[in-house]
């Protein structure tokens, strides 16, 4: 039985016939059930759970750090959510059953706040990743104690490293420390800036970069 609350234009809540009405966040909604599929195994439908697997994949092992990186985009739905949506859209190749992420185009961050010029990354030393960044604090909105946010994504262990506060745009460089077991994998690595002092404003849209790719790398 459904519930209709604050008259007839208020919020609906139960089931009635094949409309159901909920609420979530404090916005009211109603959906239709859908009806009954006896093979819900399409080649449209098995696209789809392939690929959210794929993103899943990705973005599970950095949830942390995608919780900072787009809470910008955190409108009426989590910021993973809005990761989720956006890889969903964005990083794949190829058709299905063959699809392939193109880790360049995987954003870990997305925001206006100038980002990084000439990002890089090397591998010098046994278990370490060495982010590069030219200082470029005089660009745009960019300042130079920005904080840095750096990771990196291991896709043949399904794991990541990151620092959320690594350094500072000024320092041009940051080494992060990797897993003994990550000797011989390679690795996609990525960077961001945060203007700290906004952005748990309402500005936290300019508060953060969009994530630069600094490259893949074989970890020594």
């Amino acid at each position: 039985m459904a519930t209709i609350k604050k008259g007839i234009l208020g919020g609906v809540s139960g089931k009635v016939g094949n409309v159901v009405g909920g609420s979530w966040k404090g916005i009211s909604y109603l959906r239709t059930l859908p009806d009954s599929v006896n093979d819900a195994k399409t080649e449209k439908q098995l696209s789809t759970r392939l690929k959210l697997k794929m993103t899943m994949q990705v973005l599970q092992p950095c949830t942390e750090f995608i919780r900072i990186g787009y809470r910008a985009y955190a409108k009426k739905m989590t910021a993973f959510n809005a990761a989720t949506s956006y890889l969903f859209h964005n990083i794949f190749t190829g058709d299905y059953p063959n699809f392939q992420i193109d880790f360049s185009k995987v954003l870990v961050s997305r925001g206006e706040l100038t980002g990084g010029d000439n990002v890089a990354c090397a591998a010098s030393v046994a278990a370490k990743a060495d982010f590069s960044w030219d200082d470029n604090s005089s660009t745009g909105t960019a300042s130079a104690d920005d904080v840095v946010m750096v990771m990196v994504y291991n896709p043949d262990k399904n794991n990541a490293v990151f620092n959320i506060q690594s350094a500072q745009r000024s320092d041009a460089a940051y080494s992060l420390s990797l897993p003994l077991n990550y000797s011989g994998d390679n690795v996609h690595c990525y960077l961001c800036f945060i203007d700290l002092g906004n952005f748990m404003s309402s500005q936290a849209k300019h508060a953060i970069s969009k994530s630069n790719y600094a490259g893949s790398i074989t970890v020594l």
